[in-house]
């Protein structure tokens, strides 16, 4: 029964994989046993490169497995009473030497092209730069007006509060997950991120995006990402960096280039709304508190 549930749970887990994609939401979900749906180029040739390796293996192991059972099966005392007394087979030493070499040769060709294409900044569209706090993230926007918001995880309680909801409420509530503000990007535009830190070393992480990067005190660290769809992209600190190191999510919304610009301009005339110096620690201890209740 119990392998007949996990089996279930699977299936299930495939087609809800499936309606998030639909819904364009960038999040893990119950029972999920496969990567993060790709929503950038970079995320989804990672995807690719890892399902051609899964039947690469799997083609190793079911090897292995077949020359395990010949083993078994063919040279058994019943089966073989006089053992050969070979000790040395020059083809077969040299040949289980070159293939998996020639094998490995083979996997790093594509592998390093995609180190290199994630490693390496392609032209931007913009910047934005994230500095890592315990527990929550700081934002600017240097190439429009530099202005500068702190993004804190929400409880349900604040999302239906006018007073901390400042992102507003045309989005979905996800626990853990949702913050006050959000990180908002053009569709279809290359972003630059710069991380830092002010205290420990954090991690800059939305799997769906395909980025992840260290935030280390005192050195600029960047990235890169392109979102290829509008929706909303959830990721956290990657990085143990303390005591409520799973309370400070990241939320990231693709927009239309007109959305975005609009979302700018209202921004920038309301720079109160994003100068919330709230975001301390006392502040991460009543969330979680809220939580843990």
């Amino acid at each position: 029964m119990k392998i007949m549930k996990i089996f279930l749970l699977f299936f299930i887990s495939l087609f809800s994989k499936a309606i998030l994609a639909e819904d364009n939401l960038g999040a893990a979900h119950p029972w999920g046993l496969n990567l993060r749906e790709p929503f950038s180029p970079f995320m989804a040739d990672s995807v690719a490169f890892h399902d051609v390796l899964m039947w690469l293996i799997t083609a190793i192991s079911l090897f292995v497995l077949l020359l395990i059972f010949i083993i078994v099966f063919k040279f058994n005392k019943k089966a073989n009473p006089k053992p050969s007394k070979t000790t040395h087979n020059t083809f077969i030493e040299i040949a289980w030497t070159v293939v998996p070499v020639l094998i490995l040769v083979i996997m790093a060709v594509p592998s390093f092209k995609l180190l290199y294409k994630g490693d390496v900044v392609p032209e931007a569209h913009m910047t934005i730069k994230a500095i890592g706090h315990q527990w929550y993230w700081t934002y600017e926007y240097p190439d429009h007006g530099n202005f500068t918001y702190d993004a804190t995880m929400m409880t349900a309680e604040d999302f239906n509060d006018e007073d901390y909801n400042y992102a507003g409420k045309d989005r979905p509530f996800t626990r853990l997950l949702t913050t006050d503000t959000r990180v908002v990007v053009p569709v279809g535009k290359v972003i630059r991120m710069q991380v830092t830190s002010t205290d420990v070393i954090h991690a800059w992480a939305v799997p769906s995006l395909g980025v992840k990067k260290d935030t280390v005190p005192g050195r600029l660290n960047e990235t890169w990402f392109e979102a290829t769809r509008e929706g909303i992209f959830y990721g956290q600190c990657s990085e143990l960096c303390g005591q409520m190191h799973g309370f400070m999510p990241i939320e990231v919304h693709a927009v239309s280039e007109e959305e975005f610009l609009k979302w700018i301009e209202e921004t920038k005339l309301k720079p109160d709304v994003y100068e919330y110096a709230d975001s301390n620690e006392d502040k991460q201890i009543q969330l979680v508190s809220k939580i843990n209740k």
